[in-house]
């Protein structure tokens, strides 16, 4: 019987996974993952929000241990706080400070839940380690291969983009096959306290938060001049941190003399000048682009490109792209998509795909429309 170690987080999908595996036979032991301390990690001072995230982490961390109690399976709880910290959080926070806009999650999944996990769990003499995602995994060739879900509407294998083959041949995702409607109703049909249970948000590990006051403890922002692509100044911002191409909400602009109603937008940040672009127009030209350059790619499988067709994905949800890809060297893509697309943003990950098979993914760097670099 093969031993498995279970990611289990507190909430349904995981707990539902326990079921899964023990439905397979395997062997299951259960670990909750701690990799934040907001007693330590957060400034206290001004936040009203610090005594509710430690009520949250032990209220998941008593619910998987309900769960756990409920399938007559092993618990413990497990500390990846340093290793979050150094491989996670500060990559989070020099990304933002270079003015981009990182996707945490990705890390998350790379540096903790398959990497300082996966040791914990090889060092345990465990055969696979298992999480609740929704992901599917196969062979091919003799590879392990990373497939969409049977639930496309939370297929998740975009934040699973960039794993290494390695660590995808020591994962389980046993809810991959199913639906959100039916890991709730196994929940539901096996009384499990959680099976009514809200899903979490925020960021991976940290949580619901109240975001710019939360990055301010970490970062200084620098207030500076919020201009329009001409160099016409419109208002002051509060910082480039707090900002991402495309967004709409908390510019505190509208309304303005001699302006359409039409709303506005981030278009671009110049680091240079500490400049934020804004433009009227939800399809402003200067949003669009249609090749990016892509960074630290994992790519699975075969590397060779030719005569292959794949799509790609530069946000969670979003729809796939058709993309050409083309190596510049052994981890840099260029990517080119004819059919433009909005609000490709540097620091989130690109992932790819070739059919349902998720090939690889990277963090993307620079964005072009042709030849002219946008100022993301």
């Amino acid at each position: 019987m093969k031993k498995v170690v279970l990611g289990l987080s507190g909430g349904v999908d995981s707990a539902v996974s326990l079921i899964e595996l023990k439905k397979q036979k395997y062997d299951v032991k259960a670990v909750f993952m701690r990799n934040w301390d907001s007693l330590t990690n957060d400034d206290i001072l001004g936040n009203p929000t610090l005594d509710d995230d430690i009520c949250a982490q032990e209220v998941d961390y008593l619910d998987a241990r309900k769960v756990a109690d409920q399938l007559n399976t092993p618990i413990e709880k497990i500390d990846f706080i340093e290793e979050y910290w150094a491989n996670v959080f500060q990559y989070f926070l020099s990304e933002y400070n270079k003015g981009r806009t990182p996707n945490p999650d990705i890390l998350c999944n790379t540096e903790i839940k398959f990497k300082a996990f996966l040791k914990h769990a090889m060092d345990s003499d465990a055969d696979l380690i298992a999480m609740g995602h929704y992901a599917r995994k196969g062979w091919i060739d003799g590879r392990p291969a990373l497939l969409r879900a049977v639930d496309q509407n939370k297929d998740q294998t975009y934040f699973l983009s960039q794993l290494t083959e390695a660590q995808l041949e020591k994962a389980l995702f046993p809810i991959g096959d199913l639906t959100k409607e039916e890991v709730r109703k196994i929940a539901i049909d096996n009384h499990l306290v959680v099976a009514n249970k809200k899903d979490s948000t925020g960021i991976c590990f940290i949580g619901e938060r109240h975001f710019n006051q939360f990055l301010s403890n970490y970062i200084l922002a620098q207030k500076g001049q919020m201009k329009r692509l001409d160099g016409t100044f419109i208002k002051d911002h509060d910082g480039l941190i707090y900002y991402t191409i495309g967004q709409r909400k908390g510019l505190g602009i509208g309304g303005i003399k001699d302006y359409d109603d039409e709303p506005w937008f981030v278009v671009g940040k110049d680091i240079t000048t500490n400049t934020l672009l804004v433009e009227q127009g939800f399809h402003h030209p200067y949003l669009y682009s249609n090749n990016c350059i892509v960074k630290d790619v994992t790519f699975r499988g075969n590397k060779d490109l030719t005569n292959r067709t794949f799509t790609a994905k530069f946000r969670y949800r979003q729809k796939d792209n058709d993309v050409k890809l083309t190596w510049l060297d052994d981890t840099t893509l260029k990517v080119e998509y004819p059919n433009r697309v909005r609000a490709v943003t540097p620091g989130q990950a690109a992932a790819f795909y070739e059919g349902d098979v998720c090939v690889g993914g990277g963090f993307i760097d620079t964005v072009y429309l042709d030849e002219a670099k946008r100022k993301y």
